[in-house]
């Protein structure tokens, strides 16, 4: 019983992190020869007459992106094509899996070169 109360507690502080089943494993690149995470997450059909669900993306999805010292969440953006994601500021694209495009859209426009 006390192996339990041990086990639930580290579960509920955090201890364990399981992903959800949904969840696919992040992608790892290099962007501007600094490593990058990208996680892809389904989102819930939150708009059902946007019809673009490439690649299995539905309106509401989202990616985080861990680069330098950010952590950015971009919603799916909803355009014809392969799965692009925006906030308006920084939009990020793997739509060729081997050199995806991240690039910083307001201030001083930037792209930095990726590669998995």
């Amino acid at each position: 019983m006390r192996l339990f109360a041990v086990l639930l507690a580290a579960l509920l502080l955090g201890g364990f992190v399981v992903p959800p089943a949904w969840a696919a494993p992040p992608e790892r690149y290099l962007c501007a020869g600094d490593p990058m995470l990208a996680e892809v997450h389904a989102g819930a059909v939150d708009a059902p007459g946007i019809p673009n669900t490439s690649a299995g993306t539905v309106p509401g999805a989202f990616v985080v992106l861990r680069w330098r010292d950010l952590s950015l969440q971009l919603p799916r953006t909803n355009t014809h094509g392969a799965p692009s994601y925006s906030d308006g500021k920084w939009f990020w694209s793997a739509a060729d899996p081997e050199r995806p495009k991240f690039s910083l859209l307001v201030g001083s426009p930037e792209e930095f070169l990726c590669s998995r």
